[in-house]
């Protein structure tokens, strides 16, 4: 079974290396008939929009600069599919059928409590003839399969570009203008990625909630972590964040592997999903991919008929790459990225899995250590429609916002929902 394991973890990762050749080969083809067809179409659906467009199309500020950042900070990025915790697989179901299961003599290495979910999370040790189909037969043959979720513990990433020089980017609020007419006090929102670094300058102000799910209690990266709150709460004179009185709740899942890099674990975020349910926040912002994992669609879903609503990002692996999730699940908004003038991002992933299009190319941040930067890619855009979100939950308690999202979008690509926009651009009406 390890020899069986190990040989699909080489098929994944030729595939994806015939994935990024081809990408390569298609890719000028694909730019230069994008940014063509891509133009008209923003051009002649800008004739119609209201001034509460999100993107200023007369920014001419991109062109090379734009293209320097997506190579420089972009290009490396990958997410490997394949990097899964193959000595560990998890089980996840309500309690009862935990007692069910040591009577039948299963012996778990750890297990947590997730009351907010209302769920207890198991982690085993897998010995090297482990099938996780074996062990998915297994605990369903005692407890049957609609009463737990077995699966690996699946890891996922986030790309972290190099920072770019502190007068480089566009600013959150030039890029998303809110009208003073609306009330943006009082939100909870609620971030799952790399830890933050709240001594930067910009955060003096903010209200951050913090706390760790990782493994390691070591110091742990911050960069990305540090861009996307300063995005939201950032308030300086260097840098002024899209919702700057909101609460953040910060849940730190990203710790350095000496092999892997960055990595988050299924543990780790489904440990998360349950303290910002308690903490009952208005939206969940996830900048971050990786592969589909039973457990983590559960977890969501979860949060989800709690009036939770979730979103994460689209994934920067390029027009060939294959769905990546959390977004790739049908009950989360699935976030593009576009520039200002409302072109795709160039490494955006493509696919009827897309929900939305927000600005997420050279936006300005914090770093962490006092420093900005400008990045790109669709973990930038999520921000945007997070906030979005959440504001409309404050305005319309009760209403279907994601309904409202999609039906608010400026049409952009084909019309109706397409594989580059998802329903268009994200406007604030």
């Amino acid at each position: 079974m390890q020899e069986q394991a190990e040989q699909q973890l080489v098929d994944v990762a030729e595939e994806g290396a015939e994935t990024e050749v081809e990408q390569q080969v298609e890719e000028s083809v694909v730019d230069a008939a994008e940014e063509v067809a891509t133009d008209l179409q923003f051009a002649e659906a800008s004739e119609g929009a209201s001034d509460d467009t999100l993107i200023d199309s007369g920014d001419d500020r991109m062109g090379a600069e734009s293209d320097e950042i997506v190579e420089s900070a972009e290009a490396e990025i990958t997410d490997d599919d394949a990097r899964i915790h193959l000595g560990q697989w998890l089980v996840m179901a309500e309690s009862q059928v935990f007692q069910e299961l040591s009577r039948e003599g299963y012996v778990f290495d750890a297990i947590t409590d997730l009351p907010s979910l209302g769920l207890r999370l198991a982690e085993v040790s897998a010995p090297a003839s482990f099938d996780i189909s074996v062990a998915r037969d297994g605990i369903f043959d005692v407890v049957g399969a609609d009463k737990a979720e077995v699966d690996l513990n699946h890891f996922y990433t986030a790309g972290v570009p190099d920072p770019l020089d502190d007068d480089a980017g566009i600013e959150p609020r030039m890029a998303l203008s809110i009208p003073s007419s609306i009330q943006a006090s009082g939100l909870n929102i609620g971030i799952i990625d790399s830890e933050v670094d709240q001594a930067h300058p910009s955060f003096k102000q903010a209200a951050i909630k913090s706390k760790r799910f990782t493994r390691s209690q070591d110091d742990l990266p911050n960069f990305h972590g540090t861009a996307i709150a300063s995005i939201f709460v950032a308030d300086s004179d260097q840098l002024v964040g899209l919702v700057p009185e909101s609460t953040l709740y910060s849940a730190a899942v990203f710790e350095l592997d000496p092999e892997k890099g960055e990595v988050a674990s299924t543990v780790s975020l489904v440990r998360s999903l349950d303290w910002l349910l308690e903490a009952n926040v208005d939206v969940i912002n996830l900048s971050l991919t990786g592969p589909p994992n039973r457990l983590l669609e559960v977890a969501i879903n979860r949060v989800l008929k709690e009036g939770v609503i979730v979103l994460a990002a689209a994934g920067n692996g390029g027009p060939m790459a294959t769905p990546k999730y959390p977004a790739a699940y049908a009950s989360v908004v699935a976030v593009t990225a576009v520039d200002s003038r409302g072109r795709a991002f160039r490494m955006a992933n493509r696919g009827d899995y897309l929900s939305i299009a927000a600005p997420g190319v050279n936006l300005r941040h914090a770093v962490p250590g006092g420093g900005y930067a400008a990045s790109s890619g669709t973990s930038f855009a999520v921000p945007f429609v997070s906030t979005v979100v959440a504001l409309m939950k404050q305005a319309e308690p009760g209403g279907d916002v994601v309904a409202q999202l999609y039906a608010s979008a400026m049409d952009l690509g084909e019309p109706g929902r397409d594989e580059i926009y998802g329903y268009g651009l994200l406007t604030l009406r």
